[in-house]
């Protein structure tokens, strides 16, 4: 499994479209549900920061993703300019991947 994590903080206003836009279902899940290899979609909103959100979004693989980057580059650009209005600030917290241990170094 691979995930990529991103933390915006929204304009205020704004929240609302944020949400259907990020939002499972929303304009940037559609085009990730494209790939097949796309697993879902996640979004969160702090608690104490009601305009900060996280999205998760899960892939079979860190290839899987690269591959819809390839294949839809212009789309996910188009997509990004657009969004970008509702946000004041965005940033990428990382992409990661499931660590798979090994039976014979980490034994039950």
């Amino acid at each position: 499994m691979f995930l990529v994590l991103w933390e915006f903080e929204v304009k205020p206003g704004c929240e609302q479209r944020f949400e259907r836009v990020y939002g499972p279902g929303g304009d940037w899940d559609s085009l990730f549900r494209r790939d097949p290899r796309h697993e879902r979609t996640g979004l969160f909103r702090d608690i104490v920061k009601p305009r900060v959100y996280l999205t998760v979004d899960y892939w079979k693989s860190c290839k899987s993703y690269e591959k819809l980057l390839q294949a839809h580059g212009a789309e996910y650009k188009s997509l990004d300019a657009i969004a970008e209005e509702l946000t004041a600030n965005e940033r990428h917290i990382g992409s990661y991947e499931t660590v798979e241990l090994d039976s014979d170094t980490h034994p039950e």
